[in-house]
């Protein structure tokens, strides 16, 4: 039922307590007439009190609208007295009121909480302008034209409204009109309600319009812009369905046709196994649905093309014939006999069965030894593809599984990228610097190299970009790394380590005459007529401008040699150089590295040690001397970290221990021997490793004596009998025939029972001079 109010509000008395009516949404404004829904059953008890009264009510909003039963702290204190006009009662046991405000009040006090608010009020009269100043007038002027500017740009108005704020010329009612009809969020609108003085209002209201202006130019700018992209993408499907309409009419293919067709042939030429031909023929439907210009079709296309490229059933024909094999190993590569021997064992059973699984092995050794080139030459023996990648210093897993499709810029793993690059499923692969890989935030590549080097898993290796299974199992992997230790524990153990040790100097020597001097001839277009070798000019870069393991030192300063000579016969003296050990400084300067050799003569307190390194072996002078004191033991240099780890690093237990029994027993040292093994507190003599390197180290010196652990014996047997050729190796298995063999005389003392060296086994072979590398001091 509606209600209609017969008196003028105008004419209304607005007594000093009223009932509240808390409101969400909006606020209201005096002169301003709107229609409001109460729900609240507070709030229509508030109504119902008004319409019981003069039918005036005060309209304050609620500082939060989700607050639905509010407190006093919950309602702005300032806001309008308003009339109910009308009212109407809805089925849903709402009211609808159309209330006119009158003026703006403060609530003094909260009289009333319950069954409604009702509140003591003070009427806040609106402040007379005193005539019409400059400043209102221009201030009037520019609110009145930023409105105009914004209807402009689209800002919804009723024209009558328009009429009356162009008639206005009261500055308070000015602001309060425009307000009240933008349609501002409640905080703003309450902050100018809130504001008395009619000027500072009005200068409020036109930094808002300002403000509205500049939002709705920008939407319209973005509005023209999506237009203006859109227009051209209808113009553009228009003139692609005319192109495609005129290209049926001359029998033209359709291009989406064609490609959809290329790749339906290649994905059945790939002979994919059939859950990889269940996705590609999923994703070739999607991509025949899709706008060809989409970026999801671009990736869809890019996956189709990696799968199809990819060899799921290429692969190369093995060549078995072991003679043939060993010969291109032999051509390749000087000794590595180990090596050559482990890839004919597996060409053999390959012979013997068809189907088997690819080894994984890993070549441990020093810089510049020939891993990496070994692995060329086992794919030429083999007659397959050859891969290589490096795996130094990378920390991101993605690198070994690839990232997933839904990434911008996704693409497979480094294994599928080689796979595809080596266009094969069975070609040897080669993984460098597998012990320099790292880990961080982005996941751990080690672990997940687990399942590529696994034989049981990677059968069916899962990248993440592809997301369907590929065989790796008939691949040859092939690391490389310089120390096994940095290796993760579950990765090694799934690899056959395969030790590549230092080059002795013969060894060196011929690999330089067979396979460095003839591929530096070729990179400098020389030939033998106009420069040669001598084997001492040999000899001496070896040992006096080198000093690793490996040759790689060795082939740059060759290639220094041959640029020297290329630059004299470039400038007109073309003849034979005959590169002999005296001119050798002439073309690469005065020698880095100078030969200590072995001590001059027998020392008290000073033994000479063997110790394994990063490239190779080398020898360390560890030295004990007798001062006055309290009878400590006081260490100096590095030894402190010398000992307790057998078959690691120097091994110099029994080292030490020589030098100090020489020291307290004023015995002398032999200087023509060497040594090396861990020792306890017993006097037992411990197995050491790298062997090999270490007697390299002393024959390198001149030192032709070495003292060795009795249960590295057996490991002579891995070491070529021309490296021993003129060594003689004392076996010890206590510190007491340490001391025999190394100290001249041992006097004799009570309790202890001294006896001259037995050794268990000694090589007698006849010495030979041997040029000498600098030694360690400790």
């Amino acid at each position: 039922m509606a209600e209609q109010v017969q008196k003028d509000p105008s004419q209304v008395e607005i007594p000093e307590r009223l009932p509240l009516l808390p409101i969400r949404d909006i606020v209201v404004f005096p002169y301003m007439v709107l229609p409001l829904f109460v729900g609240r059953e507070m709030s229509i008890k508030a109504i119902e009190a008004a319409l019981a009264g003069n039918r005036t009510i005060m309209l304050a909003a609620q500082r939060s609208l989700e607050v639905e039963n509010p407190t006093p702290q919950d309602i702005h204190t300032v806001g309008t007295v308003g009339m109910v006009m009308r009212m109407l009662k809805l089925p849903d046991e709402r009211i609808k009121i159309l209330v006119q405000g009158l003026s703006k009040a403060r609530i003094e006090e909260f009289v009333q909480t319950e069954p409604y608010f009702s509140v003591r009020i003070r009427q806040l009269p609106e402040v007379k302008v005193q005539g019409q100043s400059l400043e209102s007038e221009a201030l009037m002027r520019t609110v009145k034209e930023q409105l105009e500017r914004l209807v402009s740009l689209g800002k919804v108005l009723m024209p009558d409204v328009m009429v009356v704020i162009e008639n206005l010329q009261d500055p308070g009612r000015l602001a309060d009109m425009i307000v009240s009809n933008l349609g501002l969020k409640v905080e703003a609108a309450q902050e100018v309600l809130e504001i008395q003085e009619p000027i500072p209002r009005l200068r409020r209201v036109s930094e808002l319009l300002a403000s509205e202006v500049e939002v709705l130019s920008m939407q319209q700018k973005i509005q023209a812009e999506a237009k203006g992209e859109m227009d051209k993408t209808q113009r553009e499907y228009f003139l692609r369905e005319q192109l495609k309409a005129i290209q049926k009419e001359l029998g033209e293919l359709d291009e989406r046709a064609e490609e959809v067709a290329e790749f339906r042939k290649n994905i059945k030429d790939a002979k994919m196994p059939e859950k990889v031909l269940k996705e590609a023929e999923k994703q070739l439907k999607r991509l025949e649905k899709m706008h060809p210009d989409t970026a999801e079709a671009a990736t869809v296309r890019t996956f189709l093309e990696w799968l199809v490229e990819l060899p799921w059933s290429k692969k190369t024909k093995d060549n078995l014939d072991i003679k043939a094999a060993a010969k291109v190993l032999n051509e390749d590569h000087y000794d590595l006999e180990k090596v050559k021997e482990r890839i004919l064992e597996y060409l053999a059973v390959r012979k013997m069965k068809d189907k088997m699984k690819g080894p994984i092995l890993c070549f441990v050794g020093p810089p510049g030894v020939g891993k990496t080139s070994l692995g060329k030459s086992i794919a030429r023996a083999l007659g397959r593809e050859f891969v290589r990648i490096s795996l130094g210093g990378i920390r991101d897993e993605a690198e070994i599984r690839g990232h997933r499709r839904t990434y911008v810029g996704a693409m497979p793993g480094r294994i599928i990228q080689g796979i595809k690059q080596a266009g094969s499923s069975n070609p040897v692969f080669m993984m460098d610097e597998v012990d320099k890989v790292g880990a961080d935030f982005r996941g751990d590549p080690s672990a997940a190299l687990l399942e590529v080097l696994d034989p049981e898993q990677n059968h069916a290796f899962s990248d993440h970009y592809l997301g369907v299974p590929f065989d790796l199992s008939e691949v040859m992997f092939i690391t490389t790394a310089n120390l096994i230790d940095p290796i993760l524990s579950a990765l090694r153990d799934r690899m056959e380590i395969i030790e590549i040790p230092g080059y002795s100097e013969e060894e060196k020597l011929g690999i330089a005459k067979r396979f460095l001097i003839p591929r530096q001839l070729t990179e400098h277009g020389l030939t033998e007529k106009q420069i040669t070798f001598t084997d001492r000019a040999l000899h001496r870069v070896i040992n006096e401008y080198t000093r690793e393991a490996g040759v790689r030192n060795l082939e740059r300063e060759i290639a220094d040699v041959m640029r020297k000579v290329v630059k004299k016969i470039a400038e007109g003296d073309d003849r034979l150089y005959t590169i002999t050990p005296a001119s050798i400084p002439t073309y690469l300067g005065v020698p880095r590295h100078h030969s200590e050799s072995e001590e001059k003569k027998d020392l008290v307190g000073v033994a000479t040690g063997l110790a394994w390194t990063e490239s190779g072996g080398d020898i360390i002078h560890i030295e004990a001397t007798i001062v006055k004191g309290k009878g400590a033991l006081t260490l100096t240099g590095h030894l402190g970290a010398a000992g307790a780890i057998p078959k690691d690093g120097p091994s110099a237990g029994i080292t030490m221990a020589t030098a100090l029994a020489s020291a307290l027993t004023n015995t002398p040292v032999r200087h023509d021997i060497a040594m090396t093994g861990e020792v306890t507190l017993r006097g037992r003599v411990l197995q050491i490793g790298g062997l090999k390197e270490k007697i390299l180290a002393a024959k390198r010196v001149g030192i032709f004596n070495v003292i060795l652990p009795k249960k590295n014996e057996k490991d002579l047997a891995d070491i070529p009998k021309h490296l021993l050729k003129g060594m003689t190796c004392i076996f010890a298995e206590t510190m007491d025939e340490v001391l025999s063999a190394a100290l001249r005389r041992v006097p004799a003392r009570r309790g202890v029972h001294a006896k001259s060296a037995a050794p268990s086994r000694r090589s007698t072979m006849s010495r030979r001079p041997v040029a000498a590398a600098p030694s360690k001091r400790h």
